[in-house]
């Protein structure tokens, strides 16, 4: 009997050990929160899950594509964009992975990021004629300006944004300015979402940059504009993506990679387990739509949201993690 607990004791504390050895791996983390609904309740999913599941002292910073990815690629820091849209930033994320500062690890998003210039449902089919940028620009009196009713309009996202700087490379590329139109910015994710909202309650015309998935492409039905000229993938990467470029050329916009970016150094120190979660953990364009949407509906926060996915979905998320973990993060909720 001695000798059995002796053994137990033993064993216990060797998994003990073992515990504090990986809490002690993954130790501090930053998790990047971009300032759009999708990554903002994957970046506190993470957050809950490291915390609660591995034992680790993660902590969110708010950032944005453009910034978040240049320093992960020149600092290693912070330590997991969770979801980046490198497609935007190509030249970046190639020279921080060449330079062996940060690693793609698994997608998010294994349905792709959809960007591009949509106009609403209702005047697509009102007019079915305007199927393309180019058809849109002929019409500058049906997408009205709100300074300038004698011009039409086109919505960008805030500054920061990597699709900001696309829209506006877009814009003169496709000579927008030259066609009666004025690039509006938004200044926020909420000025960019307001202004589609608006224009539905008016059912008025309105095109600009959006993506998928979203909760607000749910709620307002719009149809993505055809660019009406072939995908170059390497004028898109010398000179659609760059904001100071001088001679952009109208292009198509491909469909993203979205991944998860991670520091080198904390890939080094994290451990098996943590890389193995961050890997695995991925959903449907149509599960972040529906959680998207509650979060919506409900004004919920990233973390609400993320509360609730793992309340309501255990089938998905437990497939991410160790069983020990699982049982971890369900007593933590």
């Amino acid at each position: 009997m001695k000798k059995l607990l002796a053994s137990t004791c033993l064993m216990f504390g060797l998994f003990g050990g073992a515990s504090i050895a990986s809490a002690a791996e993954c130790g501090s983390v930053t998790i990047a929160s971009m300032n759009w609904q999708s990554a903002e309740v994957l970046s506190n999913l993470d957050k809950i899950i490291l915390n609660a599941g591995y034992g680790c002292s993660a902590e969110i910073t708010v950032g944005d594509t453009v910034p978040t990815i240049t320093s992960m690629a020149e600092k290693g820091q912070p330590d997991i964009a969770p979801e980046a849209w490198i497609d935007l930033l190509p030249d970046v994320v190639k020279k921080g992975t060449d330079e062996g500062r940060i690693v793609k690890v698994g997608s998010p998003l294994p349905d792709g990021g959809v960007q591009g210039w949509w106009i609403p449902k209702y005047l697509a089919e009102a007019h079915p004629d305007i199927k393309t940028i180019p058809d849109v620009l002929k019409h500058p009196e049906l997408f009205p300006d709100p300074e300038d009713s004698k011009k039409g309009a086109v919505f960008n996202g805030p500054q920061g944004w990597g699709g900001t700087v696309v829209t506006s490379q877009l814009y003169k590329a496709f000579g927008a300015e030259k066609a009666g139109f004025t690039l509006v910015d938004t200044g926020s994710a909420a000025g960019l979402d307001g202004s589609i909202a608006k224009a539905y309650e008016r059912k008025e015309g309105w095109v600009g940059y959006y993506w998928a998935p979203t909760a607000l492409l749910g709620k307002y039905a719009m149809v993505k504009l055809q660019p009406g000229v072939p995908e170059d993938a390497a004028e898109w990467k010398r000179c659609n993506t760059v904001a100071d470029c001088p001679d952009p050329k109208p292009n198509a916009w491909p469909v993203d990679h979205v991944v998860t970016l991670v520091a080198k150094s904390f890939s080094e120190k994290a451990g098996s387990d943590v890389m193995g979660y961050l890997s695995k953990r991925s959903w449907s364009n149509d599960t972040v739509n529906k959680l998207m949407a509650w979060m919506t509906d409900n004004q919920a926060s990233g973390e609400d949201g993320a509360k609730h996915f793992l309340k309501d979905n255990k089938d998905v998320w437990t497939k991410w993690v160790s069983p020990e973990a699982a049982k971890k993060i369900e007593a933590s909720l």
